[in-house]
């Protein structure tokens, strides 16, 4: 139930949407790393388009479209960066705004406050070098490609910033998701929304189950272990919760450190439901 972030202008601006709406999440700084697998032209803008046309033995019409559409997202960023512009209004646009403001910082452009991200004094845009990428099954003839492009294995180990959220309530996980989808694509989104809402059905499920009893730990994480897998039904489909002895355990930690159940001499006790 965690995604994670590369860029600090993307961190801070997460972070922000989630306490403005009273969300609980916890952040994490490790070391991670960005990969791709293809090709890289790297230069101004204008000398990355000449390369474009000149390069040989690629799909040249899906690389031009691919340039295209690589172009007009940085110049209508850069529209906005000549003013300056909140950081988190940028990212709403999508997840796509992060990859371009990302080589922006690291090509030294910009200014940011905290808030507000500017294009620094002084800098032509013109003269701003970018990186653009495209993916090797558009090469038919890598000799020829290979004359004007690299072909590699791009890995920069840079610090990456991991979310946990540490809702339960589902209204509140749907909520999550409209924020998050602010930044990410939708597969990598999907999946953490579903895992999120997964853990909530069963943490809603173990204090069903409680009521108004105490029952050992131990034996209720058994009885949950017995019961696996959980079939939801919804209007559009059917939801399908397998999971494990440790993440009932995780499950039951969670929710004691929420104040949703109290663990005593090995008992669990419901104190309140969730949403309450």
């Amino acid at each position: 139930m965690r995604l994670i972030v590369r860029g600090k202008h993307i961190r801070d601006s997460l972070a922000a949407e989630l306490r403005k709406e009273g969300m609980r999440f916890e952040v994490r700084e490790k070391l991670g790393y960005d990969g791709f697998i293809g090709y890289m032209l790297t230069g101004t803008l204008d000398e990355i388009e000449k390369a474009v046309e000149s390069i040989g033995g690629v799909d040249k019409e899906a690389l031009r479209e691919g340039f295209i559409s690589f172009k007009e997202s940085v110049t209508h960023i850069l529209e906005h960066l000549k003013v300056g512009e909140e950081a988190e209004k940028l990212l709403s646009e999508g997840a796509w705004v992060g990859d371009i403001l990302d080589q922006l910082h690291r090509a030294g452009v910009l200014d940011y406050d905290g808030k507000t991200v500017k294009l620094r004094e002084g800098v032509d845009p013109s003269s701003i070098r970018f990186e653009f990428k495209f993916p090797f099954n558009i090469v038919h003839n890598p000799e020829e490609a290979e004359k004007v492009a690299k072909q590699f294995v791009f890995t920069d180990l840079l610090p990456e910033y991991e979310f946990e959220f540490l809702e339960l309530d589902i209204a509140r996980i749907n909520k999550i998701g409209s924020i998050a989808g602010k930044y990410f694509p939708e597969d990598v989104l999907l999946k953490a929304y579903f895992a999120l809402i997964s853990r909530g059905i069963l943490a809603e499920e173990i204090l069903r189950v409680l009521k108004d009893k105490k029952i050992p730990e131990e034996e209720l994480v058994k009885n949950f272990m017995r019961a696996a897998s959980m079939a939801i039904p919804t209007p559009k489909g059917t939801l399908v919760i397998n999971y494990s002895k440790e993440a009932i355990e995780e499950t039951l930690k969670l929710l004691k450190k929420l104040g949703y159940i109290e663990i005593k001499g090995g008992k669990v006790r419901k104190i309140r439901d969730i949403g309450e």
